[in-house]
């Protein structure tokens, strides 16, 4: 298992969603996609991604000015 980095930081809506779906086909399942924003709004777009997508959201973390998602990537 790998995990790749993405930083989208700066990035406004709906860049990072967008961002984040093309690493995703780049990546083979049972790896990890570490996704970095600071939009706001990816809390509510990239979960929306992953849920349509089939992945995983390990773990969300969020602090006054960035957030980090751990995306598992299950599906081919």
């Amino acid at each position: 298992m790998t995990t790749t980095r993405l930083d989208l930081t700066g990035l406004k809506c709906p860049l990072p969603a967008l961002k984040t779906r093309k690493a995703l086909k780049g990546i083979t399942s049972g790896d990890f996609l570490e996704v970095h924003c600071s939009d706001p709004l990816s809390v509510i777009d990239i979960p929306n991604l992953i849920r349509e997508t089939g992945d995983k959201v390990e773990i969300t973390e969020r602090n006054e000015s960035r957030i980090v998602f751990l995306i598992k990537k299950t599906m081919s």
